[in-house]
């Protein structure tokens, strides 16, 4: 070999050597926003979520209640409102309601022009709630898949956190639907996170249930694949429940391993307390008493597997008529928003 080839390939090394240890070391000090790069054998289910502020909607029931006392000379109750007033929450989408995706749109283009991410719950599967507090839902699959591309057709050009109809799994998974309808469910579901995801940055969860629903995550495994887990951002817990956020990440980073790493939310709501006693049937999930507000939404959790706290369901809307005076499920109930907000 010529002498000056072999002063080049020997410098070409060098660099080689140099850059590979350049690399180690900086890989060593990277933050936690740093990506990892894996090979083929360790590729995850899902990305973490983009860092970002929550959006707060000034006309939401809450901020309504505080402006009504307020102006009433209730300044103590509306400072106690405030504490849910001010705080993000998620808009749901419960019904094909005439005019259902015109609100979509100007919620996100509020939130756009905000620099902020709104938070949409999307609760309208057919059979909802198998024929509990909070049945309904769409007609039929078709108009389920009119009223979801609706919504998708709405959020072009947008960001939005999406969790996707809650209780729909765990509740098939509990067999409430015969062996027909649960199959049209998860491709209902698969549908509609494909949908979905394809506006870019539009995030969706899964609704997973909670750690006191189904105590074991293998018995979720299937269903959440058959439901679009693999397209999704991943899968959300706790909504609307009151299982405490310590369970819920525990429960979560079982249910992820069995997912190669799925990411997910949490609902913090109402578990400031935990749950409440087990055994007094409707009672336990239903307005229960003596329960608090938890951690405040965020995106910076502290935990690497949870894109966020959310407050999914919205403090003060009801459960449910489930005894006490409380009116039906999603309706405001000021009395029932002061106790947890106090």
């Amino acid at each position: 070999m010529p002498r000056h080839a072999a002063r080049w390939s020997l410098a070409a090394a060098g660099l080689t050597l140099t850059l590979v240890l350049t690399a180690i070391v900086v890989l060593s000090r990277r933050g936690d926003d740093w990506p990892v790069v894996a090979g083929p054998a360790a590729v995850r289910a899902s990305a973490p979520a983009p860092r970002a502020e929550l959006y707060v909607d000034p006309n939401g029931a809450a901020a309504e209640q505080a402006r009504k006392w307020e102006a009433a000379g209730r300044h103590a109750d509306a400072a106690v409102i405030r504490r849910i007033a001010d705080r993000p929450v998620a808009t749901w989408f419960a019904d094909d309601s005439p005019g259902y995706a015109d609100r979509v749109r100007q919620l996100v283009t509020a939130a756009t022009a905000a620099g902020r991410l709104p938070v949409l719950t999307l609760y309208n599967i057919p059979d909802r709630d198998c024929s509990g507090q909070s049945a309904g839902g769409a007609a039929d699959g078709e108009a389920y898949r009119a009223w979801v591309r609706a919504i998708a057709a709405s959020l072009h050009g947008h960001r939005a956190l999406i969790v996707l109809e809650p209780d729909a799994i765990p509740q098939a998974v509990r067999g409430c639907l015969d062996d027909q309808d649960t199959r049209e469910r998860y491709e209902l579901l698969a549908e509609a996170v494909g949908a979905l995801r394809a506006t870019p940055g539009v995030l969706v969860y899964l609704d997973a249930g909670n750690p006191g629903w189904i105590a074991e995550p293998a018995e979720m495994l299937s269903a959440l694949r058959k439901s679009g887990i693999g397209r999704a951002t991943g899968f959300s817990l706790n909504v609307a429940n009151f299982e405490t956020t310590a369970d819920n990440v525990a429960y979560g980073t079982r249910l992820s391993a069995l997912l190669g790493g799925a990411h997910f939310v949490v609902d913090t709501s109402r578990n400031g307390n935990g749950p409440a006693q087990k055994g007094a049937g409707d009672r336990h999930w239903c307005n229960p008493t003596g329960r608090a507000l938890g951690e405040p939404p965020t995106m910076r959790t502290g935990v690497p597997l949870v894109d966020a706290y959310l407050w999914v369901k919205r403090p003060g809307e009801s459960d449910g008529a489930c005894g006490s005076g409380a009116p039906e499920a999603g309706r405001w109930w000021p009395e029932y928003a002061l106790a947890l907000a106090r």
